[in-house]
């Protein structure tokens, strides 16, 4: 498929789904491939960093892009549509780049398993003409891994990310501030060894969502001290631990539940 396309730009975050498909855009493309990865607020300097860096090593080319949907209400104000609003910037900021580098495809990294969730940003997708080729051939989240693990690509295990603004329920205002309140406490997990990690944010209430196998190793006296002072330093006054643990998309547990009754 990607041969077929000729060129493309793929949309970049350094996750499992964009680093395998800017990999295998890279080996069939080369030169006619270019990988563009978003900078914001939302955004974790750890996750730019991170798609540099493997940038390097896929050796493809690279481009940051400051992503601006700070500047829309409707992306600020957190509606369950916030994804949309954000995609869609994007997604014409790419297709900008696209035409600047006489590129003929934007390429996003969704797989078949983002069909199962609320995803606005797919609604984006279509109507921008940005194409998702993992879709497209049928991967699934593990397949993806699968292959990545095959030509030795270090994402392979990497834990899923989402945006910090997913960190918020919905009809909470998104503000820069709130997000680096987030992206510092959830720093200072992974410092602490806590690889797959969310911290949701609840006004002063941090709950955070660590791995059901994390659980007992954070409530331990020590661990549970040092987090307790690094995420009230972050900025939150209290902090709570999810005892169901981490789940994708937990913000959405309640849209799912209205729409079900």
């Amino acid at each position: 498929m990607l041969r077929e396309m000729g060129s493309v730009l793929v949309a970049f975050s350094a996750g499992v789904d964009s680093t395998f498909l800017a990999a295998i855009a890279q080996r069939v493309l080369g030169h006619n491939a270019l990988a563009v990865t978003a900078t914001s607020p939302s955004i974790p300097a750890r996750e730019v960093q991170a798609a540099t860096d493997l940038a390097k090593q896929i050796g493809i080319r690279h481009r940051l892009v400051q992503s601006n949907e700070m500047a829309n209400p409707a992306y600020v104000e957190n509606a369950p549509d916030r994804c949309y609003h954000c995609k869609s910037e994007l997604f014409d900021q790419l297709r900008k780049i696209a035409r600047e580098e006489n590129l003929r495809f934007v390429l996003d990294g969704s797989n078949t398993d983002d069909l199962g969730d609320y995803r606005p940003g797919s609604k984006a997708a279509k109507e921008k003409a940005v194409r998702s080729p993992l879709q497209e051939c049928g991967f699934t989240k593990a397949e993806i891994r699968e292959a990545s693990r095959a030509i030795g690509l270090p994402t392979a295990d990497k834990p899923s990310f989402a945006c910090l603004a997913s960190r918020f329920p919905y009809g909470t205002m998104i503000t820069a501030q709130a997000l680096g309140a987030v992206e510092k406490a959830e720093n200072a997990l992974r410092d602490l060894g806590f690889e797959q990690v969310r911290v949701r944010a609840h006004g002063e209430i941090a709950r955070i969502e660590l791995l059901p196998q994390d659980v007992a190793r954070a409530a331990e006296p020590e661990v549970r001290s040092r987090i307790v002072s690094d995420l009230q330093k972050a900025g939150f006054r209290h902090v709570t631990l999810d005892l169901q643990g981490y789940r994708t998309g937990s913000m959405n547990e309640g849209l799912k539940s209205t729409s079900s009754s």
